[in-house]
């Protein structure tokens, strides 16, 4: 590891939980204050994300469970695509409307709608497209129904499917978003899952950019106002209802970087539009994006127990980069978080931990680590020392605890 590009300091070991600090580039001298220089919003939550590495460019309130409305469909939306993928439904399939779907989602439910006749059989290429052009709520149950059987059996499976992509905290209640207790996200979640659909189904992302659909010969415009609004903008979906206030996940690209926004909260559309249009230009205008590790270099080590060596050096999958401020004010804190000491044998490649870069107070980028090289089981003395020094180390953290 080059000392130029980066100097590991200490080892922080312990039972349950192990930190590196890292020392990042001198270029990255300077602090930036949270938000500091941002652009003054009105909406209560918000966040600013770079879309290939993660890093948060801006955020407010960013990890309070709120109501997603329309939103929400973006977890149907994933979940399909999944099906997709795995081969478990096909886009020329047929799904039969209800009388259930028809009437809380269809017309008769005077909201958002594709008009699904009764009793009518709709593929899911065009279910899809409704539900994501037209934000119809009757779309998204037909999938619903026809997947899991019923909405409540299909919002158990959102919720699992959203802990397996890494969604901790939202949870699922219905399809389509509609006002339940039970169904909250973050505005962090949103934007991590917006990223996730967008990295993982280009071969589906690309219906969010379609400006209109028909269905039933209705014919109906795309939701969202920063297709009209920004030639770069290609996604993803609006949302409204009293409970959540107005609310907007967008992206756009410019300069080959990618921008995911969302602003949730809003008293009106018109000042979701101008707010997630006003977060998107700052980012292009004052960021650019920085390498603060090189692809290959080690970036510090993790403690192993009972191994023939008593670290395991770790990196990186490919070069870790963050978006900075173009005026060079940022101050970046690193540092590996990993459960340890890891239990020997250690298999080259093998996951061990992340990577949490701070810029000011703001987490802005987690990036997973790798074991660099493999570490064989240690002899029977180096196994009993590491026994005896992990037996020392618990007695002295419960000693602590109880002081």
């Amino acid at each position: 590891m080059s000392d130029r590009r980066v100097r590991f300091l200490t080892v922080l070991a312990v039972v349950v939980l192990a930190t590196a600090a890292l020392a990042v580039p001198a270029a990255f001298a300077q602090r930036q204050d949270k938000n500091d220089g941002g652009p003054k919003l009105a909406a209560p939550h918000a966040i600013l994300i770079e879309a290939t590495s993660g890093s948060v460019l801006y955020e407010r309130d960013a990890d309070k469970l709120i109501y997603p409305a329309s939103l929400g469909k973006l977890m149907t939306a994933e979940y399909v695509f999944h099906l997709l993928k795995t081969g478990k439904i096909h886009l020329s399939d047929e799904y039969f409307v209800s009388e259930h779907a028809w009437r809380t989602g269809g017309a008769p439910s005077h909201t958002s709608t594709m008009f699904a006749a009764i009793n009518s059989k709709v593929p899911v290429d065009a279910l899809i497209r409704g539900m994501i052009i037209q934000s119809a709520n009757d779309a998204c149950i037909v999938l619903a129904e026809a997947i899991a059987g019923n909405e409540p059996a299909f919002a158990q499976q959102l919720t699992k499917r959203a802990r397996e992509i890494g969604l901790e905290k939202s949870t699922f209640a219905n399809s389509n978003g509609l006002p339940d207790p039970n169904e909250q996200v973050t505005t962090r979640e949103l934007a991590m899952l917006a990223r996730h659909i967008i990295l993982d189904y280009p071969e589906y992302y690309s219906i969010f950019k379609q400006p209109d659909f028909t269905w039933n010969k209705i014919h109906q415009y795309n939701r969202n106002p920063l297709l009209k609004e920004m030639d770069t903008a290609d996604g993803l979906k609006t949302g409204y209802t009293k409970e959540a206030g107005y609310g907007l996940v967008g992206s756009a690209v410019q300069n080959g970087l990618r921008w995911i926004v969302v602003v949730n909260g809003e008293k009106t559309a018109k000042e979701r539009a101008i707010e997630g249009k006003k977060l998107l230009e700052w980012g292009f205008s004052n960021f650019e994006q920085r390498t603060i590790f090189d692809d290959n270099e080690t970036l510090g080590s993790a403690k192993v127990f009972g191994g023939a060596h008593g670290y395991v050096p770790l990196k990186a999958e490919g070069p870790v980069k963050v978006m900075v401020p173009k005026d060079g004010g940022a101050r970046l804190v690193a540092r590996i978080v990993y459960q340890g000491p890891v239990p020997a044998p250690v298999k080259e490649g093998a996951p061990v931990g992340k990577l949490k870069v701070w810029r000011g107070d703001n987490v802005v980028l987690e990036a997973p680590l790798h074991a660099a090289s493999s570490v064989g089981v240690g002899s029977l003395p180096r196994r009993a020392f590491d026994s005896v020094t992990e037996m020392v180390i618990t007695l002295f953290r419960a000693g602590a605890e109880r002081l």
